[in-house]
């Protein structure tokens, strides 16, 4: 393609902290969200009290003239209550994404549990959006001919996509988006900077493993066990030069899967710069990826997304089909919640977002 055929339309904050709500004192963000049987659509936001402890609520997105334009609060669904998500002086669950997998017939939740080995991304699932089964941390199974060992660093921006896939042997297999951290191993003062054989470590990656789906369907702890891993999107662009990672489950498109994902770059005074890009995966085979957007389709500029938690950040994190269009939920500077419409950029032929081939 010669140019990337989507562009990001602001629509405002649709979720800020309540003053009077204890658990939502330091910010309420990065929310996974998932459209009802009924058509609502639901967030799943991060909120984090007093002492950065992390929660999963629940929020139904309120409308006004097709435009988000608030949530209705249907309280806590996660605590950091397992041994697991906490330790003595600090705990929390984090940053969820909701994909509906269809050929299990629920819809899963990959979230950042923050307890005693720092942060792990975990599994929950539930069949009606309201109660959720924890399945436990993901299991990396190593790779001896690539000598990749994924259980020896932090690993976050967990997705997966909601069809089936072809896997490395051939059977259907769910695959999975994740964004090792190299540098920032388990016990990082025992085990130092790990890497894999044959990776300089430099830039944080997006790589893609897999779930095999008649092994979930028998054993839904097998949901946490992954295989066949392999690195898909390196940083190219200086807006994306420090690491990528992999916003909402990606959506299926007429040209494949779009991945929405945020990058992460210097800043003029010396910080951070979050910024959002998108990708088009093969939809056979979503490790390849088949156009990117070399500019970033969405950047701090408003007064919300640069001043906050954490200055300059937009992280997209649900994308959501509506009646009114592709609907995106990202957080605003560690602190909001907003909201954005992803359309396609004048001039580009071809079939509405959501069509399938």
């Amino acid at each position: 393609m010669s140019f990337f055929p989507y562009r990001f339309e602001r629509l405002g904050v649709v979720m800020s902290p309540d003053p009077d709500d204890p658990d939502e004192v330091e910010g309420t963000l990065n929310p996974g969200g998932a459209v009802t049987p009924d058509g609502d659509v639901v967030l799943f936001p991060r909120i984090v009290a007093e002492g950065n402890v992390s929660r999963i609520s629940r929020a139904t997105v309120t409308f006004a003239d097709g435009v988000p334009s608030g949530v209705r609060r249907e309280g806590l669904i996660l605590k950091p209550d397992r041994s697991w998500e906490r330790a003595s002086d600090h705990a929390g669950v984090e940053d969820p994404r909701v994909t509906r997998i269809d050929a299990l017939d629920r819809w899963l939740m990959t979230y950042v549990a923050y307890g005693p080995l720092g942060p792990r991304t975990a599994v929950a699932v539930s069949a009606d959006l309201i109660a959720w089964r924890r399945l436990g941390p993901l299991v990396y199974v190593y790779d001896d001919e690539a000598d990749v060992e994924l259980n020896l660093v932090y690993n976050k921006d967990v997705v997966i996509l909601p069809e089936p896939v072809p896997g490395p042997d051939g059977r259907p297999a769910l695959a999975v988006l994740h964004r090792p951290m190299w540098g920032e191993a388990l016990d990082g003062d025992r085990l130092g900077r790990y890497t894999p054989a044959g990776h300089d470590g430099e830039g944080l990656s997006i790589w893609l493993s897999y779930i095999d789906l008649a092994a979930a369907r028998a054993d839904p702890r097998m949901l946490t066990v992954l295989s066949g891993h392999r690195e898909i999107m390196k940083p190219e662009q200086p807006w994306e030069r420090t690491k990528i990672g992999a916003g909402p489950p990606p959506i299926r498109v007429q040209d494949g899967w779009l991945l929405v994902y945020h990058g992460v770059g210097p800043a003029g005074d010396g910080g951070q710069t979050y910024q959002a890009g998108a990708a088009l995966l093969d939809a056979e085979d979503p490790g390849f990826v088949i156009a990117r957007s070399k500019e970033p389709l969405l950047s701090p500029e408003s007064e919300h997304e640069r001043v906050g938690t954490v200055a300059d950040v937009v992280f997209p994190t649900a994308l959501l089909p509506h009646e009114t269009g592709l609907l995106c939920f990202y957080g605003m500077a560690d602190a909001r919640i907003g909201a954005a419409r992803l359309v396609r950029s004048a001039g580009h032929v071809g079939p509405a977002l959501g069509e399938r081939p």
